[in-house]
């Protein structure tokens, strides 16, 4: 098996796929991460990851709220306006210049390398009482023990939903996790979506 790196990675058709998150509105965020997204920015910063169209965005903009949405395709429906920026990055390699209220991923992390470095980052990017939730799967992470894994993640302050497959945390923290990133397999097939996803490999 050869494993990408991260420039490899980004050019690899498994992470522009254009079939994840791209058209959702607020109230399909809602439904995958399991709350009320309308109700939780309204008035809040929010920055969400892998933004894909940015209809969601554009809708939490018009409720008041202030939006940063990052998406390394950049194939934006929408208009930046005021409430909403929007930015054509790589996650791995994007910084934000301030701290958010809330922070998502729909469906992204499964097409990023170094996932595990994406949650210490996004750990610093959180407000004294920010929340972050993503989708992730954990089987997605090949990094010896699963069961040694999650039990680094919780003590690390991460809460992780085996059954809807979905990870968070409440409140910024600076982390590091006992892990060597060593690459990604963009062949690995599909994951439980039913659309082919990205494997990250760890040393312990």
């Amino acid at each position: 098996m050869r494993l990408l790196g991260p420039a490899e990675l980004d050019a690899s058709s498994v992470v522009a796929n254009n079939a994840m998150n791209r058209g959702r509105r607020l109230r399909g965020y809602s439904r995958e991460l399991g709350f009320d997204l309308a109700e939780a920015v309204r008035g809040r910063s929010w920055l969400d990851l892998c933004c894909g169209e940015g209809h969601a965005l554009a809708e939490a903009a018009m409720l008041g709220s202030d939006v940063t949405g990052v998406d390394l395709v950049g194939h934006f429906a929408v208009p930046q306006g005021k409430g909403l920026e929007l930015v054509v990055a790589s996650i791995p390699g994007w910084r934000p210049e301030r701290r958010y209220d809330l922070i998502t991923v729909v469906h992204g992390l499964h097409y990023l390398g170094d996932k595990l470095k994406t949650l210490t980052d996004v750990a610093g990017w959180l407000t004294e009482n920010g929340r972050f939730v993503a989708n992730f799967d954990i089987a997605s992470v090949e990094a010896g023990s699963r069961r040694k894994l999650l039990a680094t993640l919780r003590s690390r302050g991460f809460a992780y939903d085996p059954r809807n497959k979905r990870v968070s945390r409440t409140g910024p923290a600076t982390i590091e996790f006992p892990y060597e990133y060593l690459g990604a397999d963009d062949t690995a097939g599909p994951n439980y979506t039913g659309q082919p996803a990205v494997v990250s490999h760890y040393r312990a």
